[in-house]
């Protein structure tokens, strides 16, 4: 499983956000999809909500492929 990290710009990001933010999806619909049917997984179990809000080091699985999220860099 390859897995990445993408690193917040805020709190927090919407699920469908994320699969767009990625790649993963190539639209919101698309994302809808996904979601809908099932096909991701945070932190290990089935996430059906698109607006699901992903914190820092939560982890998101799809097809193979994992992302960790990292916090947002900290302003100086």
């Amino acid at each position: 499983m390859t897995e990445t990290t993408l690193t917040l710009r805020g709190e927090h990001i919407t699920l469908d956000a994320l699969l767009k933010a990625t790649g993963w999806a190539g639209s919101g619909g698309a994302a809808k999809q996904l979601i809908t049917a099932g096909e991701v997984r945070v932190d290990g179990a089935v996430e059906t909500r698109r607006g699901a809000k992903l914190r820092a080091g939560q982890r998101v699985v799809m097809a193979g492929q994992a992302v960790r999220l990292l916090p947002a860099a900290a302003a100086t």
